[in-house]
């Protein structure tokens, strides 16, 4: 996944006992790499559908390996770009369409009752009306269905004319309505990001500057220079975050996260 705003506030990095490290990435990192990558990471980004720009979803029937090998989820559904959501109308129509698809998907990989689905939503600033229409009408939808909405959006504050900032997650919230939701903030600028950074105390997802969040992605593959130049040199050569103990030639870049629980889909099923 790839967030496109601009600037952030400095915020205090703290660690935390009670925080865990995850990853998320479009390509399924294989079965044989799984142990390795559990002796790192808590939980695994899980995609319902096509990940942005993939033309197929190689997570697919994943979740019992996953399960298996003690990892929690973070399970995610590609929302839909604004330009193809036309009028309020329309987009909302769309929303619920694509709300009860990710239901289904999440029922079909055998993701329980109470599962947290993470609208990926990357384009920010301030949310359009269509925009909102589309998303609150999928949180709507899947809510309805006995699981829980969440929403994987900036946390880095985007400027407007005026001077005036807008910080995407902040703009959902506040225009919420009441709906509960989960946030998944993306702010990858140091600080308060660690950078690509493998800290055995985990940053909390509060650290972020975004105290209701409950997972904050806080490092990208490949590296925003735009963002994240400022970030620690521990970046590959070729720009990726690569997880400790992984062979280069594997190719196995993630992108890294924090939350306040080791399955924060609370998508396990045992």
């Amino acid at each position: 996944m790839g967030m496109i705003f601009p600037v952030s506030a400095q915020t205090r990095l703290d660690a935390s006992p009670t925080a865990y490290l995850g990853f998320d990435r479009n390509l399924y990192p294989g079965d044989e790499n799984l142990k390795l990558l559990r002796q790192t990471f808590s939980y695994a980004g899980f995609w319902l559908n096509h990940p942005p720009g993939e033309k197929t979803n190689t997570w697919t029937g994943k979740r019992g390996a996953l399960e298996s090998a003690g990892f929690g989820f973070l399970v995610l559904f590609n929302g839909r770009p604004s330009a193809g959501l036309k009028t309020v109308s329309t987009a909302g129509k769309l929303g619920k369409s694509d709300g009860q698809t990710a239901v289904a998907a999440a029922q079909h990989e055998g993701f329980p009752v109470g599962t947290v689905i993470f609208l990926d939503q990357e384009e920010g600033g301030r949310m359009l009306p269509e925009q909102r229409a589309y998303l609150f009408a999928w949180v709507d939808a899947v809510s309805a269905a006995g699981l829980r909405a969440g929403v994987y959006c900036s946390g880095i504050a985007a400027k407007e004319d005026g001077g005036v900032t807008v910080v995407t997650a902040q703009d959902i919230r506040e225009n919420a309505a009441g709906r509960r939701i989960a946030y998944w903030v993306a702010n990858d600028v140091c600080p308060p990001s660690p950078g690509c950074a493998f800290p055995g105390k985990a940053p909390r997802p509060a650290d972020s500057g975004l105290d209701f969040v409950e997972v904050w992605q806080y490092a990208q593959s490949p590296q925003r220079r735009e963002f994240a130049s400022g970030c620690p040199q521990d970046y590959d050569r070729d720009t990726n975050c690569y997880p400790p103990g992984i062979d280069l030639p594997r190719r196995l870049h993630v992108d890294l996260n924090t939350a306040t629980s080791a399955d924060p889909s609370q998508g396990r099923t045992r």
